[in-house]
């Protein structure tokens, strides 16, 4: 089968995405078989291949927002970020599982879905319906569900002035659940087009800074030095959640200007599978615009590159031929 691997670490100038081919994988107890229809590209896949991401293993396949069908059923199923977790310890017996000391993670810890065919634990895929694009698919199974988690971590307000820094596939997903809540969303971008597709979606406002004091707010963009910015726009008793797995190092920051008066900064660290069902049911139920940019699967490496060169607007999706 046809499968891409990070081979070695480094800007995407250095190629360190490359093609090869390999077996197709064999399922083990628990497991099944996905033949991939469309992968969708995310920001971690670019950290693990520039290496902001130590590896876990040599050569891997990154992607983990795979939508496929099992081989043998023709099953449509979703395969996404949390591969797996222990089950015994204290986080995932109170419901905390992403916080499992032993987890794994899908095109980090085992081969993702920059593949023609790759292998999941059955407990945590998500089935999906056949009469849906899997190129629509794709972006929510990282993009929708990491947001859907970064949006209950914000502690926003019903009605409340939410920001949004960085702009892209998790982040027009996430507008668009806040604004059918009732809630005022800015968006922060240097990107023109992404500033549009903000507008487009119902946003209030799309700037270099956001017009009013904010409720909550979630840091899309993985630069440290927006962290005080965000804090400084943040109202009495605010919140910022950052929502990403890499952020370069946070400036210090000033207790009275950025923190005091109960403002919250917060992390948000993966998601449990009740994130991703109760995301999933939602989106379907709601269906939001997806905005996506399909590449062929044999230009995975131009993707990740366009999205090292903020050139992506909304999704890009790796698409089966």
């Amino acid at each position: 089968m046809r499968a891409w691997v990070v081979d070695r670490p480094g800007p995407m100038a250095s190629r360190p995405l490359v093609q090869v081919e390999r077996e197709v994988p064999q399922p083990g107890p628990g497991e099944v078989l996905v033949r991939v229809e469309a992968c969708g590209v995310c920001r971690t896949d670019l950290h693990l291949a520039e290496g902001d991401l130590a590896p876990k293993r040599p050569r891997t396949t990154p992607g983990h927002q795979a939508v496929g069908r099992v081989a043998g059923t023709s099953q449509r199923v979703g395969v996404a970020w949390l591969r797996s977790t222990c089950g015994k310890c204290r986080y995932c017996l109170r419901g905390m599982e992403n916080l499992c000391p032993a987890s794994t993670y899908t095109g980090w810890d085992a081969d993702g879905g920059y593949a023609e065919y790759l292998v999941a634990p059955e407990d945590y895929v998500y089935p999906l319906p056949d009469q849906v694009p899997a190129e629509w698919l794709a972006p929510l199974l990282c993009a929708g569900i990491i947001g859907y988690r970064a949006l209950a971590r914000c502690d926003l307000p019903q009605g409340g002035r939410l920001g949004i820094y960085g702009f892209g596939a998790s982040a027009h997903l996430t507008a668009q659940a806040a604004i059918a809540q009732g809630a005022t969303v800015h968006a922060v971008s240097r990107s023109a087009a992404s500033r549009a597709l903000a507008l487009e979606l119902g946003a209030a406002s799309a700037g270099d800074k956001p017009p009013e004091p904010l409720d909550s707010a979630i840091l899309f963009a993985p630069v440290g030095t927006l962290v005080p910015t965000a804090m400084e726009a943040l109202d009495r008793g605010g919140t910022l959640a950052i929502a990403g797995i890499h952020l370069t190092d946070v400036p210090v920051l000033n207790y009275e200007r950025h923190l005091f008066q109960e403002r919250t900064l917060r992390s948000v660290t993966a998601n449990t599978r009740a994130d991703g069902r109760a995301y999933l049911e939602l989106a379907l139920a709601h269906p939001p615009r997806v905005t996506t940019a399909p590449y062929p699967f044999a230009e995975a490496d131009r993707a990740l590159s366009d999205l090292a060169a903020d050139q992506v607007n909304g999704a890009a999706v790796l698409v089966m031929g």
